[in-house]
């Protein structure tokens, strides 16, 4: 029976313990972060001295508190006083609890019991435990941003969880930069009750999260944790990085999270097996966890390569080629007739489709729309956009512009990449099938009106051919996996 977790990430109030004026404190900043980023609930402080701090009411007990008006708290207090804190807050009606403090498991064996008492008093009590030693809880659909650190993250569909919450930190790093959302992300720190794997079934019937995406180091029931993500991987993709794959790896994670990591092989085996899909790390996962939440899943193995130019088709046909999935399909005749009526005689003739510098305004919205209707073609890596945004930056940028008819060339240039944009993400919705679109001026000019386009559509543009290439095998894998086990 999935654990409900409601209470986690939407509650209708939360108490924050452990608050001072030092900003530099866990309770000062849980509470900032609460206050900052749009929670609309009712919030409570409680802290050694009454005070106010960041507006906000500080006192030193629970009883001054209204029952049954929070219903998640934050514990930003030493251990010895958290057990009596959470028996008192559940009288108020708290339903959850997290626990940020560390001094347990993770500490050795008076950690160990610690947590156990903790673990036995939230179980009597009838309360969600997350925790102890973890980062804190995002929700950005209900504005909770409740978290010892920063950042906070635009609303999407990717659920984190990790026993790290530095790594809760990247992806949401990288959701702020890419503008593919979150819908739930958690540090679980020691998980000494509320496991990856119960986050991971919540999160399947979460109607707001469409892929998981988890880091770990290591599992004590390895045997239940691969039962049970079988049948979620049903439902939805999981996009895993495991840590601790090497022995000094492994000593690591036990010395951070009191983890014992499993032996790697073993993992992978088994991974496969259950259909997760595991990346070797923090970067390529939020990559491959973004193209899920933003792309259908292809039919088939079968991509077309779309490109302006020779040279970035031959690298990517290599990396289609050495894949593990994917399939450079062989150009169907029909549609090589129909591209010889749409460019000149030089063009490749041949996937990956080079234009040769041979297309007009309407040439790439066209063959975008053809190919990706046609039912041999099972998605499309679209190639050498952004160059004309890249020669309208340039010119704008100069010192002969805006005289000398420059800028007619520059808005003509603006808006053809925004219309070749738009056609990418129109074929896709239109066929339902992926269409990916490649370039390196994602990273090196994200502010490129075709990088801006897809961006502003909350869809990913690829830094490199390669990184397309990737994030399209394991779609394809990952629903070759499902429908067989469907």
């Amino acid at each position: 029976m999935t654990t409900d977790l409601k209470y986690l990430f939407e509650p209708k109030g939360v108490i924050v313990t452990g608050v001072s004026s030092h900003p530099g404190k866990f309770g000062f900043v849980a509470l900032h972060n609460i206050l900052s980023c749009g929670y609309v609930g009712k919030v409570f402080a409680i802290g050694r001295e009454e005070a106010t701090v960041l507006e906000q009411k500080v006192t030193t007990s629970l009883d001054s508190i209204p029952a049954n008006e929070a219903e998640l708290m934050i514990l930003c207090t030493p251990v010895g006083v958290n057990e009596e804190l959470i028996r008192k807050a559940a009288e108020k009606g708290i339903k959850a609890v997290f626990c940020a403090a560390g001094g347990y498991s993770e500490t050795g064996e008076e950690g160990l019991k610690a947590e156990k008492r903790l673990v036995d008093l939230t179980s009597e009590l009838g309360l969600v435990l997350a925790g102890p030693n973890g980062q804190g809880i995002v929700s950005p659909h209900a504005g909770l941003c409740a978290q010892i650190v920063a950042p906070y993250a635009p609303k999407g569909h990717i659920g984190v969880v990790s026993q790290s919450g530095n790594f809760v930190s990247s992806f949401l790093n990288y959701a702020n930069q890419t503008g593919i959302g979150i819908s739930r992300s958690v540090s679980a720190g020691n998980a000494a009750a509320t496991e990856i794997i119960d986050f991971l079934e919540w999160f399947a019937v979460d109607p707001l999260t469409e892929v998981a995406l988890c880091y770990l180091e290591g599992l004590e029931k390895g045997r239940d944790f691969f039962e049970r993500v079988k049948e979620i991987t049903k439902k939805m993709p999981v996009v895993l990085v495991k840590g601790g794959i090497t022995v000094g790896g492994q000593r690591a994670a036990a010395s951070h999270t009191g983890s014992l990591a499993s032996d790697s092989k073993i993992f992978e085996g088994m991974a496969r097996q259950t259909g997760i899909t595991r990346t070797p790390d923090i970067e390529s996962a939020f990559e491959v966890a973004a193209t899920f939440a933003t792309q259908p899943l292809p039919n088939g193995p079968r991509v077309l390569v779309l490109t302006t130019a020779g040279g970035w088709g031959v690298v990517t046909a290599d990396a289609i080629s050495q894949s593990s999935e994917l399939v450079l399909t062989p150009l169907p005749n029909d549609l090589k007739e129909t591209i010889n009526k749409l460019l000149p005689p030089r063009w490749s003739k041949n996937n990956p489709i080079d234009f040769a510098g041979g297309e007009t305004r309407d040439t790439i919205p066209e063959l975008l729309s053809i190919a990706s209707s046609h039912p041999e073609i099972d998605s499309i890596i679209q190639l050498g956009l952004g160059i004309q945004g890249n020669t309208a930056n340039l010119v704008s940028t100069g010192k002969f512009y805006p005289e000398h008819g420059l800028e007619r060339i520059v808005n003509f240039h603006e808006r053809q990449e925004k219309r070749y944009a738009e056609a990418s993400i129109e074929a896709s919705l239109t066929s339902g099938k992926p269409v990916l679109v490649a370039s390196e001026l994602a990273a090196t000019q994200p502010n490129n009106p075709m990088v801006k386009t897809i961006r502003d559509a909350n869809r990913l543009c690829y830094t490199s051919a390669n990184r397309a290439v990737s994030a399209l095998n394991h779609l394809v894998r990952y629903s070759s996996w499902r429908n067989q086990s469907n």
